[in-house]
């Protein structure tokens, strides 16, 4: 089974903030517990004594709100850095997904009739057809599996659980959902570290749109899911 960890960055109801990025990261089931060592040894960094209370979040290391005010930009930094790379180096089947909405040219789609003004649904619509394509794709080469996505708790959990209810019975645009062996899981990012790792891509790619900031996006952009030199993973709405 391969899981789709999956978190927001940027602000549907923020005016301030023109972009919307829904991103992860989908992993062979097996590889979690090998992501969660790596990036418990990067927490271990920041508070030796207990590792656990250390959540790594993109926007709060970055800017040193919170817990992360203690420490100089350059470790925080350099402690993103390290999380990213993991996946850069990561095995091969693990592959990123991302959906990047700028909300105003959303909204001049919608008041032409052309689109309805939803982000949620039209980044969860693309995440979830696409990562549902890549498992067809295994599939066709002889290694059928299914697939879950998992969301922080924070996020828009009755709007995502009602939209994979209709994309799988009803159908998306294309057509239905076939290879979800569940609707969406959602968990406390404080106890999930994959969570985290997808926080950190989800404002990685926030920051290479809204602030043309490609020091962190360059680090894993080759794993976004690409097949026959096709990028796949990575839909945008600009």
């Amino acid at each position: 089974m391969y899981l789709l960890y999956t978190d927001e960055s940027g602000s549907i109801n923020d005016a301030n903030q023109d972009y919307f990025v829904l991103a992860g990261i989908s992993l062979f089931e097996r590889q979690g517990y090998w992501f969660a060592n790596r990036l418990d040894a990067i927490a271990k960094h920041f508070n030796p004594a207990d590792p656990g209370m250390v959540e790594l979040h993109g926007s709060p290391m970055f800017s040193g709100r919170g817990f992360w005010r203690q420490f100089p930009k350059v470790q925080r930094i350099e402690a993103m850095k390290e999380a990213l790379n993991i996946v850069a180096r990561s095995h091969p089947s693990n592959r990123i997904f991302a959906c990047v909405i700028k909300k105003s040219a959303l909204a001049a789609a919608a008041s032409k009739g052309t689109l309805m003004y939803d982000p949620i649904k039209l980044a969860f619509e693309q995440l979830s057809t696409r990562f549902d394509h890549y498992l067809t794709r295994l599939h066709q080469f002889n290694d059928t599996q299914r697939g879950i996505v998992i969301f922080d708790k924070s996020t828009y959990e009755s709007t995502i659980q009602n939209l994979a209810i209709n994309f799988r019975t009803i159908g998306h645009t294309w057509g239905v959902l076939r290879n979800f062996s569940e609707v969406p899981l959602f968990l406390d990012s404080r106890a999930s570290r994959l969570i985290q790792l997808a926080d950190l891509i989800a404002y990685a790619t926030f920051r290479r749109y809204s602030k043309s900031d490609m020091f962190f996006f360059d680090i894993f952009k080759n794993r976004i899911d690409q097949h026959a030199g096709v990028i796949h993973g990575l839909y945008e709405f600009i």
